[in-house]
């Protein structure tokens, strides 16, 4: 298995550690969130972007900081749109 260096990681990578840590189950996580199991399945295998209303909602979810997930959703979308820029 490959690792990630962190300034790598994904807005998918931290939501499936983060759920990992806590050991849940997609499904759980999808119930927490008010999302589907597929959407979050989705989100971890960096499927489809998010948005920040979404980082926010989840954020809120999972008591942390919304910039956090901000600058990740941010991050993922700069990347996929193939620009050489990094959110700070």
């Amino acid at each position: 298995m490959t690792t990630k260096r962190n300034e790598d990681l994904t807005f998918g990578d931290f939501i499936k550690s983060y759920r990992l840590g806590e050991e849940m189950t997609q499904q759980q996580l999808a119930d927490v969130l008010g999302i589907s199991k597929q959407r979050v399945c989705d989100i971890e295998k960096n499927r489809s972007s998010v948005s920040l209303n979404l980082c926010q909602q989840i954020a809120e979810s999972l008591e942390l900081p919304p910039e956090w997930l901000a600058k990740l959703a941010l991050q993922d979308q700069i990347n996929n749109a193939g620009l050489s820029l990094k959110v700070s």
